[in-house]
């Protein structure tokens, strides 16, 4: 018995000093299953240009989600996606469909962060700062073609 107490006390340490805990554990699955969730609703926009969807073309996968709480369930999630070309002329609509469909759909509190992975396109800084900018955002679909090639992306398809 002292034995066992020993060896749970030892790996109870050894975890608190990794950062590890059953809580933190526990808190890792949580924002996982948050992460797969903003996926779900992602994966199925359509491109702009292509009859694909974005996980079809690898332009979003599983991986490019980062999920952080915030607090009381409000959690930050970063998106890096990659368009399938480094000069995608629709990267930036691309990025404000991701906006829009996040912002509609998800069930809890966030705060969204989107970028163009890194060294996926020429100008990636410019379009990381047009489509973080609320305002850029607010006012691109305030323009009716914009707003319907949007509404074309993020709609379901009728199955």
């Amino acid at each position: 018995m002292e034995i066992v107490t020993g060896l749970t006390a030892t790996v109870s340490k050894l975890l608190q000093f990794s950062g590890l805990s059953v809580k933190n554990v526990s808190g890792t699955k949580n924002m996982e299953e948050k992460a797969l969730e903003v996926y779900d609703v992602i994966r199925t926009i359509r491109d702009p240009e292509k009859p694909n969807t974005l996980e079809e073309l690898d332009v979003v996968s599983e991986k490019c989600i980062d999920v952080h709480e915030l607090g009381d369930d409000e959690y930050l999630i970063i998106i890096k996606f990659s368009p399938t070309v480094p000069h995608c002329s629709l990267a930036t609509l691309i990025g404000l469909c991701l906006q829009v469909k996040l912002q509609r759909c998800l069930p809890f509190k966030h705060k969204l962060e989107i970028y163009i992975s890194e060294g996926t396109h020429s100008t990636e800084e410019d379009i990381n700062k047009q489509i973080n900018d609320k305002e850029r955002v607010a006012a691109a679909m305030e323009n009716p073609n914009l707003r319907e090639i949007v509404e074309q992306c993020v709609t379901e398809p009728d199955d």
